[in-house]
């Protein structure tokens, strides 16, 4: 507990992600309704830019894609189709974003984001293009971004289901604890199941109906719940309790089990608690995973009593 308490007491809180607190109000930026600042029209545009974007100018973004290009020139030599020159950022290039222009006559995307390595070579590109190629510069966007990643899933799937099919097979022969079934004396691992499944429910709908504030939460994240709105907030409980019921149910499972058993029906949680987050978190965006999550508790306790 002591350590968790720590991990979260340090998140250094950046200017950016407080954008929330502030408000454009004609020519005036307004922070907690109390103090006034006058701004220009080009801060006002930036102002309001990060707000909708959630990044602006300084912001550090790492290449995802194999491979990313910039033009060297202008984009308005792009879009009169004038010769133009490109170079190429490979993956895992830090970049910092230097400038931000806005095209109406861009057939393809009004904004265009000029980009600088660190080695000082300075590109533009589409805001589109490159939010496809690119990750926030920080490890717990990048720990999202990958595990959103549909071949990340799929794969992960398949991997699951047939490691699920093996453990059940091998353990039924003898007759070992399985989790939800043969399962040991002890509430916390169903309890760690079902706080998977129903994070990922939760996670699946703050995504469907409260898409801009999990983006906000994606260029600014924090594992602090109490840095985040309610509902970021509560889906960080949520994950810190799925570590605390962690270590819960692999002390019990070492009370009650030899250190082999209790590997293997650890190894066999893991694989369930797997399955939870893919099912749920993918049907929940068919609205499917609502009436099934009620069904996975009501069958889960009914066999604890049982």
């Amino acid at each position: 507990m002591l350590l968790m308490l720590s991990l979260t007491s340090c998140y250094r809180e950046r200017t950016a992600a407080r954008l929330h607190d502030v408000a454009v109000v004609d020519t005036q930026l307004v922070v907690d309704d109390t103090l006034a600042i006058a701004l220009t029209r080009q801060q006002q545009d930036s102002l309001t830019f990060a707000r909708t974007h959630h990044y602006s100018e300084n912001f550090n973004f790492v290449v995802r894609a194999d491979s990313m290009s910039l033009i060297r020139q202008e984009p308005e030599e792009w879009i009169n189709g004038m010769i133009i020159d490109s170079f190429v950022v490979k993956r895992g290039v830090p970049m910092v974003v230097a400038d931000i222009r806005f095209l109406a006559n861009d057939p393809v995307d009004s904004v265009w984001i000029q980009l600088a390595t660190e080695d000082y070579q300075f590109g533009w590109v589409h805001e589109s293009d490159m939010l496809r190629q690119v990750d926030p510069d920080d490890p717990i966007s990048q720990f999202i971004s990958t595990f959103s990643d549909s071949h990340i899933i799929v794969s992960l799937a398949v991997f699951v289901l047939i490691a699920i099919a093996y453990l059940l097979r091998k353990h039924w022969r003898r007759n070992n604890k399985i989790v939800h079934f043969n399962d040991i004396p002890s509430f916390y691992p169903t309890a760690l199941a079902l706080n998977v499944a129903s994070s990922a429910t939760f996670y699946a709908s703050i995504q469907m109906f409260a898409p801009d504030k999990w983006r906000e939460f994606y260029f600014h994240p924090s594992l602090n719940p109490f840095s985040q709105p309610l509902l970021l907030g509560l889906f960080l409980a949520s994950v810190w309790l799925m570590l605390i019921l962690a270590i819960a149910s692999a002390d019990e499972a070492l009370r009650y089990l030899h250190f082999e058993g209790a590997v293997a029906y650890l190894l066999n949680l893991g694989a369930v608690c797997a399955l939870c987050y893919i099912v749920f978190s993918i049907f929940t965006l068919y609205y499917i995973g609502y009436p099934l999550l009620i069904f996975y508790f009501w069958w889960a306790i009914r066999k604890r009593k049982l």
